[in-house]
């Protein structure tokens, strides 16, 4: 029997590479795959092309030419974001969407409280070992690049939200949002909870000592979770 493929999508300041361990637990399960979103992991910055909405539909491309049945996927942080956005647009292409750490409440204070940590020049000062990973994940793109170009689609998108609370309960797409209980960008209490209640056929849950970067997470059950939803709504 054919396996289902499942698309993985990084997160903001990532690349394919950042999932590859957890694509390394799913693949005796899915057809795994991925790309970069445009301005990650190597091509060049365009700030035109650097917002979720472009994002959204390089995930409608991306399955419009590699799929002709709808597929799985999973999306970390804003990768689960655009998975959404996409889903509004297309359902039909989606099996199933599986999000963590995905902020969904975006506002003008939120998106503030991300951006002040995104300035290139405090990064290289105060943690100057994740600017160099953050230097060798873009190459030959500059990274300083990528990093400004996130806090302008942060800004962007907290002055106006892609999907307002209408369009999540528009969303005809099985999604499981997964959250850590340590996650300061996309756990903020009753916030991110709410927002997930308005999705039509959703399944939500804590994950206990989880802190906002994939890395830290537990990849084994995380993938099992993936597995289980996945299995649950395949045509």
């Amino acid at each position: 029997m054919e396996r289902p493929t499942l698309l993985l999508l990084h997160g903001a300041l990532g690349s394919p590479a950042t999932l590859a361990p957890l694509a390394e637990l799913l693949v005796a399960d899915f057809t795994v795959k991925s790309f970069a979103f445009s301005g990650h992991g190597g091509s060049e910055v365009s700030f035109e092309n650097f917002t979720l909405p472009h994002f959204a539909e390089e995930v409608l491309a991306f399955l419009r030419g590699h799929e002709t049945a709808p597929a799985h996927v999973f999306g970390y942080s804003m990768g689960g974001y655009a998975a959404l956005l996409a889903a509004r647009r297309e359902p039909a292409r989606f099996a199933s969407i599986t999000t963590l750490g995905t902020k969904l409440d975006w506002s003008p204070e939120s998106a503030a409280a991300e951006t002040r940590f995104l300035d290139p020049e405090k990064m290289q000062a105060k943690v100057p070992a994740f600017a160099e990973v953050l230097r060798r994940r873009h190459a030959p793109a500059d990274w300083a690049e990528v990093v400004r170009a996130t806090a302008r689609l942060m800004e962007t998108a907290g002055a106006a939200p892609p999907l307002a609370a209408a369009d999540f309960a528009a969303i005809r797409v099985p999604v499981q949002v997964l959250v850590g209980d340590g996650d300061l960008t996309a756990n903020q209490g009753e916030a991110s909870r709410m927002v997930a209640g308005q999705l039509p056929q959703v399944q939500y849950a804590v994950l206990p000592n989880t802190p906002h970067p994939i890395e830290k997470a537990d990849l084994p059950d995380l993938a099992k979770r993936i597995h289980r939803f996945a299995s649950a709504h395949s045509h």
